[in-house]
């Protein structure tokens, strides 16, 4: 059986809603991501890992899959008191395993912004670790 993580529900809701609803923002959804792929992913990323990562949450949790969040909730305060209404019928927090490696794509980042902006100039910067 694969290791699992717990993830807070607004965490798992976010990938599956495209709705930013987790209480850790957006640092929630890398969270979530990175430990569903093993990788350390930046913000380009996000969206093609998120349809990767969305059916497996979807067999992990159906009845999270079926959450639709309203069209019209906008507002930290709205947010939260919509996901607190979801905590109270879902629980907190939910185990997350990580993909199978056959459901991910690992890509560099910068290939990959290279190939989504194709004519867009890349410059590099060496970051001295010290």
């Amino acid at each position: 059986m694969a290791t699992t993580k717990n993830f807070h529900i607004g965490d798992i809701l976010s990938v599956l809603t495209d709705r930013l609803v987790s209480p850790d923002h957006i640092g929630g959804v890398y969270n979530i991501l990175n430990w569903m792929t093993g990788d350390s992913l930046m913000t380009h990323q996000l969206p093609r890992v998120s349809d990767e990562c969305r059916p497996s949450l979807c067999d992990q949790h159906p009845d999270l899959a079926a959450v639709v969040v309203p069209a019209d909730l906008s507002g930290e305060g709205p947010v939260k008191a919509w996901v607190a209404e979801q905590v109270a019928v879902y629980g907190e927090t939910r185990p997350v395993a990580p993909l199978s490696p056959a459901d991910h794509t690992s890509i560099d980042p910068i290939a990959e912004i290279k190939m989504i902006r194709p004519y867009m100039p890349i410059i590099g910067i060496e970051v001295d670790p010290s």
